[in-house]
């Protein structure tokens, strides 16, 4: 259902993006915060208003370009609709001023070849040279082009109560348009994003909301019944409940975060889950004493490293704008230190897998690669070899997935096994 375009619709879009535009906190927790103060929004209404401020998100350079000094929220919001929708003047008439026409028309007829590499990504300049570096200019285009799109809705089936089938035909029978996912075995991807959080399936427990790619890190985890796995950097859980699940709710799940508030968003997903093997403990940091009564007896580790989240922009459109050099480089070094930590728990013959939703070499196999320069104890196994036992056929040594290929946020993953 389509939202009708009126003037007080757009005046909500305006108030929201007027409040987005600080960064001063994440874009997702504003819109959040935004639609529970008006409730009288209906579902079509808030979809509008989320689209279209995150569209001024993703393409903020380029439309500040095509404004052309006339930089108000107002315009950027009307350049959006017009450039990044398709939204014809006509359609833009309930809100269109008659000396609005001629500027938007400029907007919208400037070719894209005219713009600057980093202004036609809609890319920070700090961060489109990086790309580059690492992918050359035309494929960089391309993911720039992949990360300025929404990110489509997957589901993670919880095995533990129902099968992929089940949850196709069932949500086929609710005339939820849906496939399954290419990559992951449990993935579920719908056509449109529909509200699921009153759907049956979902208050059972059959289904979580989880990228495709994320699932993969499960993968190369592949936790065993009856074994000790540590899920280090737990969060709000979906990684952890993905874990349980594989180990078939046997055996003893550590779910640490130092984030008390992230850990309490695990508890409803927990009591849905069905898992009873998982305990959520919040840690004071990566040295903290919980930690320490493990060191060498967890069969597998995952470390979900905080990273600066650049592989998830069709989600978090604004992480391009709040992130800098320098807050790569402070990660970086808390990557390093969170890796090595991690990596006391794991027993001889252990495995831990090391991963983040970077895009960035820094954060990715500079990380490994120093890491087992000092610690000979480790090795890298292929991350393909290992996918492929669980029927999923991707090339490489580390998990790498960017959007533009693979239809996934952009993830980078290395397994790392301690000699026995």
């Amino acid at each position: 259902m389509k939202a009708r375009f009126t003037p007080a619709l757009f005046a909500h879009a305006e108030a929201v993006l007027g409040q987005l535009l600080s960064f001063a906190h994440p874009a997702d927790a504003v819109v959040s915060r935004y639609f529970r103060e008006h409730r009288e929004l209906g579902h079509a209404d808030r979809a509008f208003v989320a689209e279209t401020v995150f569209a001024v998100l993703r393409r903020g350079r380029s439309l500040e370009v095509r404004c052309a000094g006339k930089l108000s929220d107002r315009n950027r919001l009307l350049a959006a609709l017009a450039v990044t929708r398709g939204w014809s003047q006509r359609e833009l008439a309930p809100v269109l001023k008659p000396s609005e026409e001629e500027w938007l028309a400029a907007a919208k007829a400037l070719p894209d070849s005219d713009l600057p590499p980093a202004v036609r990504c809609d890319l920070p300049d700090w961060l489109y040279a990086r790309l580059e570096a690492q992918l050359g200019a035309d494929e960089t285009l391309a993911l720039a082009a992949a990360l300025n799109q929404p990110a489509p809705l997957d589901l993670r089936v919880n095995t533990l109560k129902a099968s992929r089938d089940e949850v196709l035909t069932r949500l086929a029978a609710d005339g939820i348009a849906a496939q399954a996912g290419a990559l992951s075995p449990l993935a579920v991807r719908l056509r449109d994003k529909p509200a699921l959080a009153k759907h049956p399936l979902f208050l059972e427990g059959a289904f979580e909301v989880q990228d495709e790619g994320s699932q993969l890190l499960g993968f190369l985890l592949e936790p065993k019944r009856g074994e000790m796995v540590v899920d280090f950097c737990a969060g709000a859980g979906g990684k952890t409940l993905l874990l349980g699940a594989l180990m078939r709710n046997t055996g003893r799940l550590y779910a640490f975060d130092v984030s008390d508030k992230r850990l309490v968003k695990l508890k409803p997903r927990l009591a849905r889950s069905g898992l009873s093997n998982v305990h959520p403990a919040r840690i004071e940091h990566e040295r903290d004493q919980k930690i320490k009564r493990l060191a060498g007896k967890a069969d597998r580790v995952l470390v979900d490293a905080p990273c600066s989240g650049l592989g998830t922009l069709r989600r978090n459109p604004d992480l391009k704008w709040r992130q800098s050099a320098e807050s790569v480089a402070e990660l970086t070094l808390k990557q390093a230190a969170i890796l090595a930590a991690a990596a006391k728990l794991v027993r001889p013959g252990g495995r831990i897998v090391y991963a983040t939703c970077s895009l960035l070499n820094e954060e990715n196999n500079a990380i490994v690669d120093a890491f087992l320069a000092s610690h000979p104890d480790f090795v890298l196994t292929p991350a393909s070899a290992v996918l492929a036992r669980a029927g999923i056929e991707l090339p490489g040594d580390t998990l790498r997935l960017l959007p533009h290929r693979h239809h996934t946020d952009g993830f980078f993953a290395a397994i790392l096994d301690r000699k026995s």
